[in-house]
């Protein structure tokens, strides 16, 4: 059976989904997971919690599993600003008003960044490209007033892989900064270990690569979090704890993730994301079958793109395609016109500014990715 057929709700087999770097399709079992969680609502009512809980430890331990990292504290939360929110509440902005990152990051940085710049933290964005030299020129930039470095492991613009990171970290330790590393577009297609950055925070997610849908994206705590006391703290943060008696004057944290955790959620996202995890299992879609898979996807696309030959558009030929993440993006100023263009020939891709980014999925066959980079030749003209 091919791959395809696990995924006849998205109908794979025949749409040229090309929307793999932001939102993959989900397996036809991740629906039994929404009705699973459904159905120990109705039979459990409020004592659902603890069938939610070991549904959270598993995806706590997929994670761990990616990263490399089978001891760390995971905290999860529905998306990564909430939990990015409650890292930055954790600063001592007071000693270390100076946060510095990149003029590259997705939209949950720079909108928050670009934020706290108009009130009392300066922000200091290091120019993302070029990529070889990033690790580099973040690293020259922290000193004693600087808070924190937040950075990607992949540009979500242009899929550059961001190396020597170790560099970074190392700067962050002679000064006592901390580091946040972004690896939501590494995790699912670039394997990944924490080699050289142990005390960093990593952040990320699986709705885009890992096919978890929404409500599933994670902060890794390094060994030090436990001192830190982050100011904005939900309910769960102390879950285990509510019976004990509280101390009027100073708020308490439960133990490893759960000292970042937030409030209430929808836990129906961990039912579908263990049965997807569950899946990629059944299926051997391990991090290193994802990447050769993806390797050979881009490198196709790049191809075909090339054979077009289009006088208006280009792509990042300065790297072999190891340096690059999952997607493969096309540089025009038709960015927008085309990808809504593509769409009305039935190929789903995104734009960001003047990169036209094509995602593609190890459920794709090679003839839908041709025809799809075909249509954008009939587009083009």
């Amino acid at each position: 059976m091919s791959l395809a057929a696990h995924y006849t709700r998205f109908d794979v087999g025949n749409r040229l989904l090309l929307t793999g770097h932001s939102h993959q399709a989900w397996p036809d079992v991740a629906l039994e997971g929404q009705i699973e969680a459904f159905a120990d609502a109705a039979s459990t009512v409020d004592e659902k919690w603890e069938r939610a809980f070991a549904k959270a430890d598993r995806v706590r331990a997929w994670f761990r599993t990616l990263l490399h990292d089978p001891s760390g504290d995971i905290a999860l939360g529905a998306n990564t600003h909430e939990l990015v929110i409650r890292f930055l509440s954790a600063l001592d902005f007071d000693r270390r008003p100076r946060l510095v990152s990149t003029d590259g990051e997705f939209h949950t940085l720079r909108r928050q960044l670009a934020r706290l710049a108009e009130e009392r933290v300066e922000v200091v964005l290091v120019p993302a490209l070029p990529a070889e030299t990033l690790a580099e020129r973040l690293a020259s930039e922290v000193d004693d007033r600087t808070a924190a470095v937040l950075v990607s492991s992949v540009l979500f613009e242009t899929s550059r892989i961001v190396p020597g990171l170790e560099a970074v970290a190392t700067a962050c330790a002679t000064h006592g900064s901390e580091l946040l590393v972004d690896v939501y577009h590494a995790l699912g297609v670039v394997p990944m270990t924490l080699a050289g950055l142990s005390d960093a925070w990593v952040t990320g997610g699986g709705y885009k690569y890992l096919q978890l849908g929404e409500g599933n994206c994670f902060l890794r705590l390094p060994p030090h979090a436990q001192s830190l006391r982050p100011v904005i703290t939900g309910w769960f943060a102390e879950f285990d704890a509510l019976a004990d008696e509280k101390d009027p004057n100073r708020v308490t944290y439960g133990p490893g993730g759960t000292r970042f955790a937030g409030s209430t959620y929808d836990p129906t996202s961990h039912y579908r994301a263990v049965r997807v995890i569950e899946f990629f299992r059944s299926q051997g879609l391990t991090p290193e079958v994802l990447r050769e898979t993806s390797l050979h996807q881009t490198g196709l696309l790049a191809d075909t793109f090339d054979a077009l030959d289009l006088p208006n558009a280009t792509r990042d030929r300065s790297a072999p395609r190891t340096s690059f993440g999952g997607f493969l993006a096309v540089e025009t100023p038709h960015a927008s016109a085309w990808q809504k263009a593509l769409a009305a020939h039935g190929v789903l891709t995104d734009s960001r500014g003047h990169h036209l980014r094509f995602g593609p999925a190890p459920y794709l066959r090679d003839d839908q990715l041709i025809a799809a980079m075909t249509a954008l030749g009939e587009v083009s003209r």
